[in-house]
């Protein structure tokens, strides 16, 4: 019988800075594929692939941008938290730099100061996770 598992997944928290090391904001992206609204970039963790690496390869492919991973923030597994089937998501907070872009599963990316985040538009549980991250 073969093991059913949750999916592993991986969100960024990734905070923008200028030039200056002055922060700007958090990204979030317009998803293309339902559920449709705005959500933290990320995706799934591959086979053979650390849940670092998995990361790093999300933000790239999605916002375009390097990150470096600053710390692991949290570990988010209600098993209804995606509706489309039960996923584990490993959340990092992320610095980085320059304009989001958004690629592959993102629409658009936008950088949103953190008094301006339309927590009523975010999807999945990101709108909980961004509240537990402001109140840490």
């Amino acid at each position: 019988m073969p093991i059913k598992t949750p999916f592993v997944a991986v969100d960024g928290i990734v905070k923008i800075f200028d030039n200056e090391d002055r922060f700007k904001g958090i990204v979030l992206i317009e998803r293309k594929n339902p559920p449709y609204g705005l959500a933290l970039p990320g995706g799934f963790v591959d086979i053979g692939e650390s849940v670092e690496d998995a990361l790093k390869r999300e933000m790239k492919e999605e916002i375009d941008l390097d990150v470096e991973i600053v710390k692991l923030f949290n570990v988010y597994s209600k098993p209804d938290r995606d509706p489309r089937f039960h996923t584990v998501s490993i959340v990092f907070i992320c610095k980085a730099y320059g304009e989001p872009v958004g690629k592959d599963d993102a629409k658009k990316a936008f950088v949103y100061k953190l008094e301006e985040i339309p927590f009523e538009k975010l999807v999945f549980d990101h709108a909980k996770i961004i509240k537990d991250f402001l109140n840490s």
